[in-house]
């Protein structure tokens, strides 16, 4: 049992706890991460299965994600561009298949107006609410209590155009049904991409991808940080208390107990999904608000698909692999080849009730029905791959889901000017929480340089020595 005097304990070693740790240590700061799995890098996971390199967690870089972009160059990595070439492929309501270029979808002249009526409200919204306070907007309770699902169709009969905008938001990146959540929540997601037609753009928001997998992002941060990261150590308890009894002003003692180290600090940093914050017992207990908050804070589900073949035959037939069909089991398709790899890959997404529907059947009905979906895009070829693999962080202990956590039916406009709020000690990092970059890795860095110059600047008025 290790035994650790830090200025700061870190709960969580993904890209926000320890960029976290990174931006303390630079401020002279002394830190100790601990993490409940056997590798670092949380939502981020690059693995070899079958002789095939995987990014099993998140990958992309688009654009605007310029912090993240930073973080790279300053660690030595490089990125290359998604493979874009060729025909596209979209399934209509209708089930037809049809091969297209450009942006848009190749939908019906009414269908295309009424998408392009809801993109543009979406983005007057996105650029009128904004990422950083969207509770504070004077709109923000009647989009808040209304579900994406039925704001939609407030805003337009055709049910295709409804779908496909829903989309992007719903499977493409909350991975829960637009009747779950609400419309502000959609505007969020909007607006932290800096527009909702950047999220339609899948060249913008699926831009790049990290030479070697976005894991590297962790795993040469924690290379730093060496032995101040604990690997395989769950934190079970939080115990702080005033240094000075009834003066908090004076700064505080904090005891935090893992599975494999006990710290002593000043601070502590919760650089996990929210959804987790319950699983450790905090001493006081949370203030009331916050355990309500934390309740009204979920995870969605999604499947993400690898399928690797020996050779990219999409591209043989002029199609870059991108492929989108709002009613199809997997609703959309790209390609994934490795940088330099003669292999094709493909992924692929089943989310929400979808994924439900997956899991209810065996293995081998479940490889069978996804690698058929995908068929119905790219041709028969595509149930044959040499490596198939479905990432499930729904099943992961110490996720639970995917991709990030959003707030139900009213949540966002009652909570959210609260989810950063510091309790004593212990302040909260993640991508869940971020403003621009919300739910990718750009907004976890964001996140977790924010979270340090908050901790450094309450250092800078009270420095407390541990004991």
């Amino acid at each position: 049992m290790l035994n650790l005097d830090r200025d700061v304990v870190i709960v969580g070693a993904g890209p926000s706890g320890l960029t976290a740790a990174r931006e303390l240590k630079k401020a002279g700061l002394s830190v100790a991460v601990l993490e409940a799995r056997d590798r670092v890098g949380g939502r981020t996971w690059t693995d070899t299965i079958d002789g095939a390199m995987l990014e099993i967690g998140g990958q992309w870089v688009s654009p605007d994600q310029t912090v993240l972009m930073e973080t790279l160059e300053e660690l030595g990595l490089e990125m290359y561009s998604r493979y874009r070439e060729g025909e596209s492929v979209y399934i209509g309501a209708d089930g037809k298949h049809t091969r297209y270029t450009g942006a848009s979808f190749p939908v019906s002249e009414r269908t295309a107006a009424e998408m392009d009526k809801l993109t543009a409200i979406l983005d007057g919204l996105a650029a009128e609410i904004g990422a950083e306070e969207p509770w504070a907007h004077p709109k923000a309770r009647e989009l808040d209590t209304i579900s994406f699902h039925h704001w939609l169709r407030q805003n337009s009969p055709d049910e295709e155009a409804c779908n496909n905008i829903g989309l992007f938001i719903a499977g493409g990146m909350l991975t829960k049904p637009a009747h779950a959540f609400s419309a502000l929540q959609a505007v969020l997601m909007a607006a932290s991409a800096g527009s909702f037609t950047n999220l339609t753009d899948e060249d913008f928001i699926l831009d790049k991808r990290v030479i070697g997998g976005m894991q590297q992002v962790s795993l040469r941060i924690a290379a730093e940080l060496g032995d101040d990261v604990v690997l395989n150590s769950p934190v079970r308890t939080i115990n702080w208390e005033a240094a000075v009894p009834g003066d908090e002003s004076a700064g505080y003692r904090v005891s935090v107990e893992s599975d494999r180290a006990t710290v002593n600090a000043r601070f502590v940093i919760m650089a996990v999904p929210p959804n987790l914050y319950s699983r450790v017992s905090y001493h006081p207990p949370l203030p009331r608000r916050q355990h309500q908050m934390h309740q009204h804070q979920s995870l969605g589900l999604v499947i993400k698909v690898h399928a690797v073949y020996e050779t990219p035959f999409w591209r043989e037939k002029g199609l870059s692999g991108t492929c989108f069909g709002a009613g199809s089991l997997v609703q959309e398709v790209y390609d994934n080849t490795n940088h330099g790899d003669t292999r094709g890959t493909l992924v692929g997404f089943v989310s929400d009730e979808k994924a439900d529907a997956m899991f209810e059947l065996s293995e081998e009905e479940r490889k069978e029905a996804i690698l058929g979906s995908i068929a119905e895009y790219l041709g028969e070829e595509a149930k044959n791959p040499s490596v198939f693999y479905l990432s499930d962080w729904g099943s992961e202990e110490w996720t639970r889901g995917a991709y990030a956590a959003s707030y139900d039916l009213g949540g966002l406009s009652r909570y959210g000017k609260s989810q950063h709020d510091a309790v004593g000690p212990i302040y909260w990092s993640s991508s869940d929480l971020a403003a621009e970059g919300y739910q990718h890795v750009d907004g976890a860095v964001r996140m977790g340089k924010k979270t340090a110059a908050r901790i450094i600047a309450a250092n800078d008025r009270v420095a407390e020595p541990v004991g």
